[in-house]
Parts: structure tokens; C-alpha cells; sequence
């Protein structure tokens, strides 16, 4: 009968939606009036991944969208023109690759070998643009993203910092909350678990749970990327038939295209600049103008 009876008291999944919507009504509420970016930014959906971040905690949910709301007004990621950071990108250490995973979200390739550069503030600016890049590439209904590490040639000289790891985890995790749907670390090397150990207690158990080591001689490991990625689209770096080849003028070309839908998107007042592409000569259309708010 006991068991019985908690059965009985478990909501259905109509119930359970129902109550989730409530929440995300709850939340908007507790936020206040929005306008601007901030309104653009607070969907729904945003909101959702908010209050899942915090276990439906309405009150912590609030506080962390609050925290975002002041760095994204201190910080301005979606201000960010892809010539003010591409010299953080010639190698290509990372990048949005031109095939999606299984599920169509947007994956990243990440390789620390390739680092390129000794400024934080810029490594983690070049990252932040790529995120928002992400986002805005993902398809309809979609709010996460893939990542895959490739280790090919890591050593601890050419990786990020501990300092800067930790940075960028702290602003993925609060700033970017439920975006990270998956993380492959492939192939590390010995020397990387050192760097590993000083980085890995700065995660939350659910991003925790988001990374995996996967090993080419690990047929399970393996295996779980195939649930991921078509092997046919997955670079030979990654254990896959693809092959990775980063063309910077290539990749520069489609960030600039990407950045006038950006400015659509947040509506600001883009009036391009021409400026030359410095591998080519080509001129290329980038940079926004000075921005207009949003109309709320």
C-alpha cells in the first residue's frame, strides 16, 4: 500500500511541465520589469536553463540571473567584432567546426596545442565570442553545444593557465548556464592529468558529469562518442573519417558574416567597416558602428 500510494503522488510529466512553466513565470516576476537587452536576452527558454542550473531554486535562479545581467552589461560579449579578436584565432586553437553533432547542436574544437597567445583576457574574450557565435548558430529549440578537445600535441607550455581555466569555467558555469551539453577530451596525455587536478574542483557536479576522457584504445569511450557524432562528419583528430583543416582567412570571412547577424539579432545599428584582411589583402566587411539600444 505504501508503495502504492508514493506512485500515486508522483506527477505525471504533464504535471511536472506544468509546474516548470509556473516556475519560469515565477522567476520572470521576481526579476522585475526588463527592457533593452536584458528583455532580449531573458526568454523563456533562458529562464528555463537558469532554474535548472539551480535545481528550480527560484531564489537562487533569480541571484544568478542577476550576476549575468551585470556582466553582460560590464562585459558586452555580443559587442565583441570578430577583428577584434582574431589574432587569438590564426591557429585555429578554437573554433566552430562546419558539422554539427548527431542531435544538430553546434560543436566547438578546442586544441591546446595550438595556443598561440600569453593574454588571459584575451584567450578568454576569443572564447566568449565563439560561445555567443555558437548560440546563435544553434538550430530552432536547440539551446546546447558540443565540445571536443584534441590533446594532439598538448604540453604544459602551450596550455592556458590554471588561473585562466578557471576563469573560463567560472563565467561558462554562471554565465553560461545548461549551454554545455557534452565535453570529449580526447586522448589527454599523462602530463595533462597534473593540469586536470588543479582545474576539475572548480566544477559543479553537473558540468563535472558533462566531461569525458576518451581514449582511442577505449572501445567504450569510443562508442559514446558514435552515440554523439557521425562518424563520417568527426575529424581522423577525434577518431572519426573527416579530416580537420582550419583555413584562418576562410573562418574570418564567416565570423564577419556572423557578426552583421548578430547585430541584427540584438538589433543594434550596424554600419560595417571595410577593413583589409590581413592573409589575403581582400577586403572584408566587419565591426559594428556604435551601438543603439534595443527597443523594449
Amino acid at each position: 500500500m505504501y508503495l502504492l500510494r508514493r506512485q500515486a503522488q508522483k506527477p505525471s510529466p504533464e504535471d511536472d511541465s506544468a509546474q516548470k512553466d509556473a516556475k519560469i513565470k515565477e522567476l520572470r516576476a521576481a526579476l522585475g520589469p526588463l527592457s533593452g537587452r536584458n528583455l532580449k536576452y531573458c526568454t523563456d527558454a533562458c529562464l528555463r536553463r537558469y532554474l535548472e542550473a539551480r535545481s528550480w531554486n527560484l531564489d537562487k535562479a533569480k541571484k544568478m540571473v542577476e550576476e549575468t545581467l551585470r556582466w553582460r552589461a560590464t562585459y558586452k560579449p555580443e559587442e565583441t567584432r570578430w577583428h577584434e579578436i582574431a589574432h587569438e584565432g590564426e591557429t585555429g586553437k578554437v573554433s566552430r567546426a562546419n558539422f554539427h553533432d548527431r542531435l544538430g547542436r553546434t560543436v566547438l574544437i578546442m586544441r591546446p596545442a595550438m595556443q598561440n597567445t600569453n593574454s588571459p583576457e584575451g584567450n578568454i574574450r576569443h572564447l566568449v565570442y565563439l560561445i555567443e557565435n555558437g548560440i546563435l548558430n544553434l538550430p530552432e529549440g536547440q539551446e546546447q553545444m558540443s565540445w571536443l578537445v584534441d590533446f594532439s600535441g598538448f604540453s604544459l607550455n602551450t596550455n592556458v593557465s590554471v588561473k585562466t581555466a578557471r576563469d573560463i569555467i567560472y563565467i561558462l558555469q554562471n554565465h553560461y548556464p545548461e549551454r554545455l551539453a557534452v565535453a570529449f577530451l580526447y586522448n589527454p596525455p599523462r602530463i595533462f592529468q597534473a593540469f586536470w587536478k588543479g582545474v576539475k574542483y572548480f566544477l559543479d557536479p553537473k558540468t563535472f558529469q558533462k566531461v569525458k576522457f576518451v581514449y582511442p584504445k577505449g572501445k567504450e569511450s569510443v562508442e559514446v562518442m558514435k552515440t554523439f557524432f557521425d562518424v563520417e562528419n568527426l575529424p581522423s583528430e577525434f577518431g572519426g573519417q573527416a579530416t580537420l583543416k582550419y583555413d584562418h582567412e576562410e573562418f574570418s570571412r564567416m565570423m564577419a558574416e556572423d557578426d552583421v547577424k548578430t547585430a541584427k539579432f540584438w538589433g543594434f545599428d550596424e554600419k560595417p567597416c571595410h577593413i583589409k584582411n590581413g592573409l589575403s589583402g581582400a577586403e572584408v566587411v566587419l565591426g559594428p558602428s556604435p551601438i543603439a539600444p534595443i527597443a523594449s
